[in-house]
């Protein structure tokens, strides 16, 4: 019997992929499973069309987005990091020679200060000590008078004036001494060295202070640009959400994910602004009103010194120079106290003009006058001798309170260098991190948005740690910047440094 050629018969099943020649089962032995495998065809072929349109839907969704990434998403330049090549330093700022500008806030502090101004009194103050005391060997003269009664006795009898004028000269000058007074002047001599160092010490820390305060607030100006950054990136996002989910509800979670970064990066930038208006007023007291730009800033101190150089300068620093001055003035105190026991010598001129009326004799009319040399011979001083003792001691004190402050110096100086280089090398290992870390954000969003391996978890945590990479790499320049800053100040000087 031929076969029948045509369409199955409503017992018959086309089995798929079996070419041309369809094989049919016999109405008789198709069993009962049959009907369900056409169901189980149907529900699969409608699975796969709801699928179709759902990675549709999505895609179409996510066009704003993608867009959005493209244009106002993309960050406007990381300027953090710009600059961190081999062989590079760290920074990115280009402006004209920033430490002009840090000069010219160092002056303006130290015009303002009343406590250099006050250093500087004390200063010429001790000037005029020596001055003082130099003039203990220059010729002393004085001139006298006095009214009253008065008499005189002699060998042809005494005479009394009830009214009588007296006027006196007296002039003198030590021509020995044993060397006290010269001792005496280079005491006072290293004292207003030792004030002169101070007030020098005054002014460094003033300008060490400024110097700080600047790269606080250019930390800070940092600071509230990264977040601002971070808000405008995390503000594209919930636009881009908003409108999918105004077309997808399902997603709305997402949405209040991206509120909820937005919001901690207002919060941050808030607490980030507030920190730089702080530091402001804190500038503001210190140079007044109109502060200098703050750009510029974060490279002008990335040159940790060599700290060979640096141990060598320690000695040579303000607060080290005066102790050694105030020493070299304890000796010469002990020298000074010694000569009190050793012979004076001086000469001396004294004259005395007297007149007077209503005596026995009438109008009286006497002067009398002497010139001499005098010689003065300690001959008992109990106190000389534990007044000696005593200045010795201060001047041992004083040397040991030299020594400790140069040793202390000496190994701050040791540690704050080891921390300035481990600091500039967290700043690099940092920007390298950095740099991976915006790769991975971008990668991570563009996976997010085109195939969505990626949810939105991911996305705010890459961009989170991005944005923390980037404060850490502003504190970390800013610390060594810093230290440097204390470096320079340890040997000598920043006002050195800055001129």
């Amino acid at each position: 019997m031929p076969a029948r050629v045509g369409l199955p018969r409503d017992g018959d099943i086309a089995l798929p992929f079996s070419g041309l020649a369809k094989r049919r089962l016999p109405h008789a032995a198709v069993p009962g499973a049959v009907a369900r495998e056409r169901r189980a065809r149907r529900s699969a072929l409608s699975r796969g069309s709801t699928l179709v349109l759902t990675l549709l839907f999505q895609w179409l969704a996510l066009l704003p987005l993608s867009a959005a990434a493209r244009g106002a998403c993309v960050d406007e330049g990381d300027t953090t990091t710009r600059g961190l090549g081999q062989g590079t330093q760290l920074g990115t700022d280009t402006h004209a020679d920033p430490r002009a500008a840090l000069q010219a806030l160092v002056q303006k502090a130290l015009a303002r200060s009343h406590s250099v101004q006050a250093a500087q009194f004390s200063a010429e103050a001790a000037l005029s000590d020596i001055a003082e005391m130099r003039a203990g060997k220059r010729v002393q003269a004085s001139v006298g008078a006095g009214v009253g009664p008065g008499g005189s006795q002699s060998l042809a009898g005494t005479e009394n004036t009830p009214f009588q004028f007296r006027a006196t000269f007296n002039a003198g000058q030590l021509l020995y001494d044993g060397g006290r007074v010269d001792r005496l002047t280079d005491w006072r001599t290293q004292l207003a060295e030792s004030a002169r160092f101070g007030h020098l010490s005054v002014r460094e820390q003033l300008a060490l202070n400024a110097v700080a305060l600047a790269l606080e607030r250019s930390r800070f100006n940092q600071h509230v640009q990264v977040y601002g950054q971070q808000m405008r990136k995390m503000s594209c996002l919930v636009q881009a959400l908003e409108t999918i989910v105004r077309a997808d509800r399902g997603r709305a979670s997402e949405l209040v994910q991206a509120r909820k970064s937005l919001q901690q990066a207002e919060l941050a930038s808030t607490q980030a602004q507030s920190q730089l208006r702080q530091v402001e007023l804190r500038l503001r007291r210190m140079v007044g009103d109109e502060l200098p730009d703050a750009e510029g800033l974060s490279t002008v101190l990335l040159t940790v010194p060599d700290l060979n150089e640096l141990l060598s300068e320690v000695e040579s620093s303000t607060e080290v120079a005066a102790l050694t001055a105030q020493a070299r003035a304890a000796q010469r105190y002990v020298q000074a106290v010694s000569a009190a026991t050793k012979p004076q010598v001086s000469w001396s001129f004294s004259g005395a003009q007297a007149a007077g009326g209503g005596g026995s004799r009438g109008s009286t009319r006497s002067s009398n006058y002497a010139l001499g040399l005098a010689v003065t011979l300690p001959l008992i001083s109990p106190g000389i001798e534990p007044a000696t003792d005593a200045a010795r001691k201060r001047a041992r004190a004083v040397e040991l309170q030299r020594a400790e402050a140069l040793e202390a110096r000496r190994y701050r100086a040791a540690e704050v260098h080891e921390q300035a280089v481990s600091t500039f090398d967290r700043a690099r290992r940092v920007g390298a991190v950095l740099r991976n870390s915006d790769q991975v954000r971008n990668f991570t969003l563009q996976q997010w948005q085109q195939l969505g391996r990626r949810s939105l978890f991911d996305v705010m945590g890459a961009e989170s740690e991005h944005f923390n990479l980037r404060i850490g790499y502003v504190n970390a320049l800013h610390d060594g910047q810093q230290l440097n800053a204390n470096l320079l100040s340890l040997g000598r000087g920043v006002n050195e440094w800055l001129r």
